[in-house]
C-alpha cells in the first residue's frame, strides 16, 4: 500500500465531500419519484471507494450472504473517481443502499434531504464513544464506524531527545522551551509541510490549539453554522502562538517549501534532522517505509501537551474518528440493518487489525494483541477509548466550500503573509 497516496487522496475525498451534496440534491427534484423509494428487493448495494481493507469488508460479506435472505454486493470504485459517482447518483435511482463515506459535515445535506436514515441506536453500544461522534449528524445517528481511527499525535526521534537530555513535552510552556533546545543544537524541532496542497500538515496545529485553549465545544459549535465564532478570543490567541512559534523557528526556516511524507516530513524525522513532527496515525506506516530501524529503535509517540490556563484537556483527540458505513433511503432496510451488525463482529475487527488498523470496537482491545506493533495499537486504542472528545479533522467537518479558504488563510498565516489579526479577519469574511 502506496500509504503516502493513499492518505493524500483520502484527505482530497473527505474535503470534497459536503461541497457536492448541495449541488446534486439540489437537482433531485427532477429525478423520478421512485429516487427515494426503496429498494423493489431484499438485495442491497454497498459502494465503496478503492482500499486495502475492503477485503474485510468482502470477507464478511460473503458470510453474511450465507446465511441472509437479502444479499449484499460490493462495489468497490476508484478513489479517484468515488466521490463524483456519489454526488451523481444521490437523489437518483442509481444511489446505493449502504455506502462508504467519511461522516461529520460530508453527511449534512444527505441528512438534511432525507437521502439518508437514521440507525439503530442500539449498534452505539458496540463502539468507542468518542468516534461515534463524527457519525450522528444533527443529531441523528447516521454513521457506522467500520474502519480503522486516526489520532493526531506527537511523533519525536527518541536518540535525539536522549543526546539533548531532554523529554517530551506535556504543557505547552515545555513545548516552547524545546523549540530553544533543539534549534540551538542546529535541528529542526516540528517539521511540517507548507507546501502546495499540504496546508492541512499545519491546520492540526490550530486544531489542537483551539481546543486546549477554549476545549472542543468552540469548534463544535462553528461546524454547527455559528461562523461568527472565529472572532472568539482563543481563535486569535491560537493565531498569535502560531505566528510566535514560526519566528521562534520552531519549524525550522524552509518548511514552506517541504512536502509531506517520504523525502520530506517525514525522512527529516527519521534521519535526525528534525526532533518531531505533528501527524496522524498514518505516519508510523509512512516511516516504516522510509526506515524500519527508526521505527523499531528510534520513535517516540506522545499526546499533544495542555495549554496552561486552557479549558481542554489534554486527553482531547483531533483527526480522523474513523470511516463510518451509511444506509440511504433506496436500501432493503432489513438486509442493510442486519448487515451492519457485522462492523463489530470478531472476525471483522479480526481482519482489520490484520490490516494494521485501530479498530473503535469495544471488543476490539483482545484483538491489538495481534497487531504487527501491538505496544503502538494499543496506545492509538487506549487514547481513543479515553478521550472526552474526538474533534473531526475541521477540513472533513467543514466541507470543501468553507474548508479550502480556510486552509489558505492557515497557510499565509505560517508563511507570514498576513498577522494572526488579519488571519482571523479573513476567515470570519469567509462567512457562510
Amino acid at each position: 500500500m502506496n500509504l503516502n497516496s493513499s492518505m493524500v487522496s483520502r484527505r482530497r475525498v473527505l474535503a470534497g465531500m459536503a461541497a457536492g451534496g448541495a449541488a446534486v440534491l439540489a437537482g433531485a427534484s427532477a429525478c423520478s419519484s421512485s429516487s427515494g423509494s426503496s429498494s423493489p428487493s431484499g438485495n442491497v448495494s454497498f459502494w465503496t471507494q478503492t482500499d486495502p481493507t475492503n477485503t474485510v469488508q468482502q470477507a464478511a460479506i460473503t458470510a453474511f450472504n450465507k446465511t441472509s435472505t437479502g444479499k449484499v454486493t460490493l462495489s468497490e470504485i476508484p478513489s479517484n473517481g468515488y466521490l463524483n459517482k456519489v454526488r451523481t447518483a444521490m437523489g437518483s435511482s442509481a444511489m446505493p443502499g449502504l455506502f462508504f463515506n467519511w461522516g461529520g459535515g460530508s453527511l449534512s445535506d444527505y441528512v438534511k434531504s432525507n437521502r439518508i436514515l437514521e440507525l439503530d441506536a442500539d449498534l452505539q453500544s458496540h463502539f468507542l464513544t468518542s468516534p461515534l461522534q463524527a457519525g450522528i449528524v444533527d443529531g441523528k445517528f447516521v454513521g457506522v464506524p467500520c474502519r480503522g481511527t486516526q489520532p493526531v499525535f506527537i511523533f519525536y526521534n527518541k536518540t535525539l531527545f536522549n543526546e539533548a537530555g531532554v523529554t517530551p513535552p506535556t504543557t505547552y510552556g515545555e513545548l516552547t522551551n524545546l523549540v530553544t533546545t533543539f534549534k540551538k543544537r542546529g535541528i529542526i524541532p516540528f517539521t511540517v509541510a507548507g507546501t502546495g496542497t499540504y496546508s492541512w500538515t499545519e491546520l492540526m496545529w490550530i486544531e489542537y490549539l483551539v481546543d486546549r485553549i477554549a476545549g472542543p465545544t468552540l469548534f463544535k459549535s462553528i461546524a454547527g453554522g455559528d461562523w461568527t465564532l472565529w472572532k472568539e478570543p482563543a481563535i486569535l490567541q491560537t493565531a498569535q502562538m502560531v505566528a510566535e512559534l514560526v519566528s521562534s523557528g520552531a519549524f525550522g526556516s524552509n518548511f514552506a517549501s517541504v512536502n509531506y511524507g517520504a523525502g520530506g516530513t517525514s525522512t527529516l524525522l527519521a534521519q535526525g534532522k528534525a526532533a518531531m513532527e505533528l501527524m496522524g496515525t498514518w505516519e508510523y506506516a509512512m516511516l516504516q517505509s522510509i526506515s524500519p530501524s527508526f521505527v523499531k529503535n528510534e520513535l517516540g509517540y506522545v499526546p499533544f501537551p495542555s495549554v496552561e490556563g486552557g479549558k481542554g484537556s489534554i486527553k482531547n483527540l483531533v483527526g480522523n474518528p474513523t470511516n463510518y458505513i451509511s444506509m440511504t433511503s433506496r436500501a432493503a432496510k432489513t438486509t442493510a440493518a442486519e448487515f451492519l451488525k457485522t462492523t463489530y463482529s470478531d472476525s471483522y475487527v479480526a481482519g482489520l487489525v490484520k490490516m494494521g488498523e485501530v479498530p473503535v470496537t469495544t471488543n476490539a482491545a483482545a484483538a491489538l494483541a495481534n497487531a504487527a506493533d501491538p505496544t503502538y495499537a494499543k496506545f492509538q486504542f487506549d487514547a481513543v477509548q479515553a478521550a472526552p472528545a474526538f474533534t473531526q479533522s475541521w477540513d472533513q467537518a467543514l466541507g470543501q466550500t468553507l474548508a479550502t479558504p480556510m486552509l489558505t488563510e492557515i497557510q499565509k498565516l505560517f508563511n507570514g503573509q498576513e498577522s494572526p489579526q488579519q488571519f482571523v479577519n479573513n476567515v470570519v469574511a469567509i462567512q457562510p
